[in-house]
């Protein structure tokens, strides 16, 4: 499902004994779970599996405290190709349905919009089974965009995208699974021109790397929109994935997805237990250093969209998890250079949302934080104006009317400091900017 690159592992790897236990037959060479999630991390990213790899110890990786350096180092050539076999099995011969899987950690998060719903209904069942994802990354209105889809497995989430983008639009799923690209194209071309009524197919799928797009034939300024679905925490380099999107992405388009958090960077004990990173647990990526290497990369602004709790329900797993709390989140990042800045400041803007975006006739809501109905006039910090239309530049610009322009500043915009981990309907009814919107 993942691209795992295995081109750099950060420095705080080092070889240990292997952990018992958690142990299974799903390729010849056996290698360790805890190998096998320690080599898909940078600092504390989340491993979205829910099954045990095999493994033999003189494969089996540590992770030690997170380093405040990011910088990483290459690793042996035979551990990344035990890696990249270990993940194409997993995804290719261990996982055969959804089914499979033992945590809804690693499943959606909420139910998706009714319309996406319908669509889903429709999509093959072999594509349908092999789903493993953590949310529903698939904005509406995205209609005649580019999308691009890292990690797309067996394809459900392009299937979904091919249709919401009509067919003058563009979808390509980019994987280094076989058995799942395999199945993702059997069924894309029937889809596209039966299932969807279109002239030809506007659905494609590749073989590449998340960390390398452009070797995968990924041009820079190419995509209106990327979206993935609980894989990039996989990555064995998380700010190379970053770097990747915002160079293909066009100016004004998003990086849109979901993915696996944490409130905090989970102790050493967690890290190491084996069941934990089966659980999709151990390895989730703290919330602030996710921030920090989307504006490192130029994504200047994050916003959650949503977020679900994942809870823990076995007592001793519970127990050694302590305080700490987990989170499925959906992520938007904009690519809007020269326009976001790191605080919201007031330029006495303000927008309007014009009811067009389809499946949202009444409102849109940007992030946890804002809520534009139609047709009211909504007050908005400089950066909330750019992601929504501002010199109409984002790809929602059609969507809104702006108001006003920066040509006078009026200090830091009145922002209400939010929990990144409340959910969307919390954070929007408790983070109202007077005036209007919420920042």
């Amino acid at each position: 499902l993942a691209r795992p690159l295995g081109a750099q592992h950060p420095q705080h790897l080092q070889a240990p004994q292997a952990p018992q236990g958690a142990r299974s037959s799903c390729s010849k060479r056996a290698v360790s779970l805890a190998a096998f999630c320690a080599a898909f991390s940078l600092l504390t990213p989340a491993a979205c599996f829910s099954a045990p790899l095999a493994a033999g110890p003189s494969s089996s990786l540590k992770l030690r405290s997170p380093a405040v350096s990011m910088t990483a180092t290459q690793p042996a050539p035979a551990d990344a190709q035990v890696t990249l076999d270990s993940v194409k099995d997993y995804y290719g011969k261990v996982l055969h349905t959804s089914k499979d899987l033992k945590t809804s950690a690693c499943t959606a998060a909420g139910r998706p919009h009714q319309k996406i719903v319908d669509i889903i209904n429709k999509i093959p069942e072999e594509v349908r089974e092999k789903f493993y994802g953590c949310g529903a990354p698939l904005p509406l209105g995205i209609d005649g965009l580019s999308v691009l889809d890292l990690g797309s497995g067996s394809g459900r989430d392009c299937y979904v995208a091919a249709a919401l983008v009509g067919e003058k639009g563009s979808v390509t799923g980019l994987d280094m699974t076989a058995e799942q690209l395999k199945v993702a194209r059997d069924h894309s071309d029937e889809y596209c021109t039966k299932t969807l009524g279109y002239s030809k197919p506007n659905l494609q799928f590749v073989e590449g790397y998340i960390e390398r797009l452009e070797e995968a034939g990924i041009a820079a300024d190419s995509m209106d929109m990327v979206i993935s679905n609980c894989v990039v925490n996989l990555s064995p380099d998380k700010p190379s994935v970053l770097r990747e999107v915002y160079r293909a992405l066009k100016p004004g388009g998003e990086f849109y997805f979901s993915d696996v958090y944490c409130d905090r960077r989970l102790p050493q004990h967690v890290k190491e237990h084996d069941v934990l990173w089966g659980e999709c647990i151990a390895g989730a990526l703290y919330t602030n250093d996710f921030v920090r290497y989307a504006r490192a990369a130029g994504f200047e602004d994050p916003r959650i969209l949503d977020s679900a709790p994942i809870e823990i329900v076995d007592p001793e797993l519970k127990e050694l998890t302590g305080e700490a709390k987990f989170y499925s989140i959906t992520y938007r990042l904009f690519k809007l250079p020269g326009l976001l800045e790191s605080l919201c400041e007031d330029y006495g803007q303000a927008v309007k949302y014009k009811g067009t975006i389809p499946g949202h006739p009444n409102s849109y809501r940007l992030d946890d934080g804002h809520l534009f109905e139609k047709n009211k006039i909504s007050l908005v910090c400089g950066n909330s104006c750019a992601m929504v239309g501002e010199d109409g530049v984002s790809w929602l610009s059609k969507h809104f009317e702006v108001m006003g322009d920066r040509s006078a500043h009026y200090g830091e915009f009145p922002c209400h400091p939010k929990d990144p981990m409340a959910s969307a309907s919390a954070a929007a009814a408790a983070t109202c900017a007077p005036g209007g919107a919420c920042c």
